[in-house]
């Protein structure tokens, strides 16, 4: 069950989910941190980021999984909606009306992340770091 999101809350969340802004997101938990997070990173593969150049860190295994699956299954959402689903969904997220190229790079994100060599990168701060080692 989904429950009602304040408006204050989701303009708050939608502002933190701009990569035109910084942002340190810190709330309690099950406030909505992994859903801005999520966001966020979905918003830059949108606007044309390369999906080797986000790296995303989380505490825990289950943050990073979480929130890597929700990224993935918005993708994945995409590559199959309807044009006028998928407009209102970018809407929705990014605050823009979508035209046919964004539809058209929004259809292809999913394969784009899933294909960039490394992939995009959501990991635990404790495994980045033992990649730099």
């Amino acid at each position: 069950m989904k429950y009602p999101i304040p408006s204050d809350t989701a303009a708050s969340q939608a502002r933190a989910s701009d990569p035109a802004y910084s942002a340190w997101v810190s709330a309690n938990a099950g406030s909505g941190k992994t859903h801005v997070l999520a966001q966020r990173v979905i918003r830059l593969l949108l606007n044309g980021t390369d999906p080797s150049k986000i790296l995303c860190l989380t505490y825990t295994r289950a943050a990073a999984a979480n929130m890597s699956n929700r990224v993935f299954s918005t993708l994945s959402e995409w590559t199959a909606l309807p044009d006028a689903e998928l407009a209102l969904r970018i809407a929705a997220l990014d605050g823009r009306r979508a035209d046919r190229d964004m539809m058209r790079r929004a259809r292809r994100l999913f394969a784009e992340a899933l294909e960039t060599p490394g992939g995009l990168k959501i990991q635990t701060i404790h495994a980045f770091c033992e990649s730099v080692l």
